[in-house]
């Protein structure tokens, strides 16, 4: 691919999984080239493959899926935000808040992932591997949680 037939932005869609009291979390692999060994929410790249209608929604469920066994539904659209990852790629990030539908919490492909957990709002907010962006996420839906936008 030519760099003028570049996309401007990689697309990736991450999942704010609530059941009950807690969220999904999962710790990146220390394989991974962004945020290696970091908490992190479930998700991916669109893939070329994905549904063309539904997109973001269709990846995130398939990525939450893959990653950690678990199946959501009712996905809304929580934030946005643009970074560039360890490689110097612009990304684009879509968050949704979502709910548990079904399905074992577990660690999917090891080379993505190497731990996956349910934890409470003040548990994100001080754990040792929370980036700003994951503890941001997560009181934002705690935020709608409790009535306030």
């Amino acid at each position: 691919m030519g760099e003028a037939e570049r996309p401007l932005f990689i697309v990736n869609v991450e999942g704010v999984v609530r059941r009950g009291g807690t969220y999904l979390l999962s710790v990146r692999s220390e394989r991974e080239s962004h945020a290696p060994g970091t908490l992190s929410l479930p998700g991916g790249k669109v893939e070329v493959g994905d549904a063309a209608q539904d997109t973001l929604e269709h990846t995130l469920k398939r990525e939450t899926l893959e990653e950690t066994g678990v199946e959501v539904v009712n996905p809304v659209y929580l934030e946005s935000k643009w970074f560039r990852a360890d490689d110097g790629e612009p990304v684009v990030d879509i968050v949704f808040l979502c709910e548990y539908a079904g399905g074992v919490a577990e660690t999917g492909d090891s080379n993505e992932i190497s731990a996956v957990m349910w934890l409470t709002a003040a548990e994100v907010a001080v754990h040792s591997k929370a980036p700003a962006w994951t503890r941001q996420s997560i009181e934002k839906a705690e935020q709608i949680g409790r009535g306030a936008a």
